[in-house]
C-alpha cells in the first residue's frame, strides 16, 4: 500500500486524490502535482478510494480505471450512486470508445488515455480546483512509458 502523500498550504477542498496501481505512474503525477503546489493523496485500490472519499476533503479524483481489486468504472458508479458529485479525471490505458462513453455517462470531467499530454492533465487539475494556469515552461510533455 503506498504512503499518503500531503502538502501543507491548500485548502482541504483542493485535496486530489490519485487511484493509481502502478506505482511509476503514480510517482510521475504525485511529483507533477506537488511541484505545482497541489495537495494530493495517492491509493492504489479502488476500495481505497471508495473508503478515502467517504471521508471530507477531496476535491477531485483522478481515476485510474484498470485497478487490482474493483474496476475503476465501479469505483465512478458507486461514487455516483452516493450522490458525490466531484470531478473526476480518468487517466487510463483503455482506448475503447465503450469504455469512454460508459465513463463520460457517468459524469467524467477529462478522459485521458495513457500515454498522456502533462500539459492536458494539468489543465483539467486546475480547472477541477480553480487553479490559475501554470506560467511554467519546463512542464514535463508526457508520462514515462509503462514498463
Amino acid at each position: 500500500m503506498p504512503v499518503m502523500k500531503h502538502l501543507d498550504g491548500v485548502p482541504a477542498a483542493a485535496t486530489v486524490l490519485l487511484v493509481e496501481d502502478d506505482p511509476k505512474i503514480a510517482s510521475f503525477i504525485s511529483k507533477g502535482l506537488r511541484r505545482e503546489g497541489i495537495h494530493m493523496e495517492w491509493v492504489d485500490t479502488g476500495k481505497e478510494a471508495l473508503d478515502r472519499l467517504a471521508e471530507a476533503g477531496v476535491g477531485v479524483m483522478i481515476l485510474d480505471l484498470g485497478l487490482p481489486d474493483i474496476d475503476g468504472l465501479e469505483v465512478l458508479r458507486q461514487v455516483r450512486d452516493q450522490a458525490m458529485n466531484l470531478p473526476v479525471i480518468v487517466v487510463t490505458g483503455r482506448s475503447d470508445p465503450r469504455d469512454r462513453t460508459t465513463a463520460l455517462s457517468l459524469g467524467v470531467s477529462v478522459y485521458l488515455t495513457k500515454p498522456f499530454p502533462w500539459a492536458e492533465l494539468m489543465a483539467a487539475v486546475r480547472t477541477a480546483v480553480n487553479l490559475p494556469a501554470s506560467p511554467r515552461p519546463d512542464e514535463p510533455t508526457g508520462m514515462p512509458d509503462r514498463g
